[in-house]
């Protein structure tokens, strides 16, 4: 490997490290307030709806009805996994009724 990239290299990671560094560094001596708490506290979950969401109109009606159980599962149980899971269950038992 020639120098030049190594260097590169090395450089490209010690920035990377400073700003995840320098992030949890200046995370650790601030204090949210309230409403800030709350709304980082919401963003996982609206992450997670953002990548779905587009998969989700573009699987037809059997990916809608997958996710509306997936959610009514969410809602029913609140475990993830198992909502993941009867989510998956309907669009596989649904694909080949509703097309996908």
């Amino acid at each position: 490997m020639a120098t030049d990239n190594l260097l590169a290299i090395l450089a490209m990671a010690a920035v990377t490290y400073a700003t995840r560094a320098g992030g949890f560094w200046l995370a650790g001596r601030l204090r949210p307030t309230p409403l800030l708490a709350a709304w980082l506290g919401q963003l996982p979950g609206a992450v997670f709806a953002a990548l779905v969401a587009p998969m989700v109109v573009a699987a037809g009606p059997a990916g809608w009805a997958a996710a509306a159980a997936g959610f009514a599962l969410m809602r029913w149980t609140g475990r993830f996994v198992l909502a993941m899971l009867g989510g998956l269950a309907a669009y596989v038992g649904l694909a080949p009724l509703l097309g996908p």
